[in-house]
């Protein structure tokens, strides 16, 4: 393999630099492959390999006059090499080099997202098993539904990029392939198997048909995903953020000695790194939609795609990559609240428990309508009185006639409501012991 540097962060790998790397990567590896095969003098490729290089300024100065990026790199390239430079970029168009080049930053910058995902995954199964048995409710239009614990929002979370890294790997994989096949994808004047050995030796894969570039299909479906993973981060983030509220307060940023959450207010602390999050998935979304509008071009090519990939994979991938990070913080550090937990569980005098209830009646061969209407009777009298729901249930006398106190009881049991919750773990893929 040709050795090559490693980029040590997501911005860097993006720079000027480390794309001209990656085309003379790809251009080393085509007259590799050609020397091989005796297509090249091996003399020239041992002149190629020691000399080739390129100056980032220079190639800015050719390009000023010949308006052409590719031609300014190779002309900066054969200033370096000598002759010997008439043997690079045999048989190739620009798209060969542009194209295989994006798909080695882009395998880069998946390591380093990838990395990630599985560091915030584990972050999150770590809370899942602190707080497997923290109760908390759970809410259905915002509204109290039934109780839950504050792990299964963790494992659920969990759950969710488990699906996100299985998606990122598939499109990872399709993204990070080469092609070099020529203006037009006929393998005009290199062999098939130049390109598909070139790929090889890159570490991606080669493009079975291509016209004169990839398929953006692909690079649709891998920024789809990025901006898929940036909603399950900000889904994350609007829960924290309505758990912050003053009057919910379950679960709050970390908030560190010295931060300040207004200019006005001393007393604020604000979900700033949430609200951030949230934000920012929305420049996600929109990049995948340009990518989807890539996809679309005249022909065997046009170059309506080029400019906008200049902005949206550095932009995509950087963004994730900040996201991600501030993710992994965000639930590290998550301040959890079981004694509001416990407060806010009990606003509704037992509400929460109807269903237990009204389930109990059609056990005993009540249809589920009238059960239906002899629990939400009582229950609309707890929401005006603010008494408590068993001991109005306990009054009504249709109910009284069909359960006894011991099974009201067993119906508002808050051990009986989460016997699952364990299963429920080992779905997610969690040892809950």
């Amino acid at each position: 393999m040709i050795q090559r540097y490693t980029l040590p962060d997501m911005g860097a790998i993006w720079t000027l630099d480390s794309k001209y790397q990656a085309w003379l990567d790809v251009e080393l590896a085509v007259c590799k492959v050609l020397a091989e095969r005796g297509e090249i003098p091996g003399k020239a490729w041992d002149v190629i390999s020691r000399k080739a290089g390129f100056d980032s300024g220079r190639i800015e100065e050719i390009e000023a006059e010949v308006k052409h990026d590719v031609i300014a790199f190779l002309t900066s390239v054969a200033e370096h090499v000598g002759p010997e430079s008439r043997y690079i970029h045999l048989g190739m168009t620009s798209s060969d080099v542009l194209d295989t080049a994006l798909s080695l930053q882009i395998k880069r910058a998946g390591a380093i997202l990838r990395e990630k995902i599985v560091s915030l995954r584990g972050v999150l199964k770590t809370r899942a098993l602190e707080h497997k048995n923290t109760v908390c409710i759970g809410r259905s239009h915002g509204i109290h539904a039934e109780p839950m614990t504050f792990g299964l929002k963790l494992a659920l979370w969990y759950d969710e990029m488990g699906r996100n890294l299985e998606r990122f790997d598939l499109a990872l994989d399709s993204v990070c392939t080469g092609k070099i096949s020529g203006a037009i994808g006929t393998f005009a004047h290199l062999d098939p198997e130049v390109e598909e050995a070139v790929c090889r030796e890159l570490g991606i894969n080669f493009a079975p048909v291509s016209t004169q570039v990839v398929q953006r299909d692909r690079h649709a479906w891998f920024l789809s995903t990025l901006a898929v993973i940036g909603a399950t981060l900000e889904k994350i983030a609007v829960e924290i953020r309505h758990l912050q509220r003053t009057e919910v307060l379950e679960a709050e940023e970390f908030f560190s000695k010295g931060q300040k959450g207004s200019s006005a207010m001393p007393h604020k602390r604000n979900p700033i790194t949430c609200e951030r999050i949230a934000g920012l998935a929305r420049l996600l979304r929109s990049n995948a939609m340009a990518a989807l509008e890539n996809v679309a071009l005249w022909h065997e090519r046009d170059i309506s795609h080029s400019s906008v990939e200049r902005v949206i994979f550095p932009d995509s991938t950087i963004l994730l990559d900040y996201m991600l990070h501030k993710s992994i913080s965000l639930i590290s550090g998550l301040l959890v609240y079981p004694d509001h937990m416990k407060k806010n569980l009990d606003l509704t005098r037992g509400l929460i428990y109807s269903q237990a209830v009204l389930l109990a009646l059609v056990r005993k061969g009540v249809s589920r309508e009238d059960a239906y209407r002899m629990v939400q009777t009582p229950s609309m009298e707890c929401w005006r009185s603010g008494r408590e729901f068993r001991d109005v249930i306990l009054e009504v006398k249709e109910i009284a006639e069909k359960l006894s106190k011991e099974e009201i009881d067993t119906c508002l049991n808050l051990d009986h409501q989460l016997r699952n919750v364990d299963r429920i773990f080992l779905r997610a893929g969690i040892d809950p012991s």
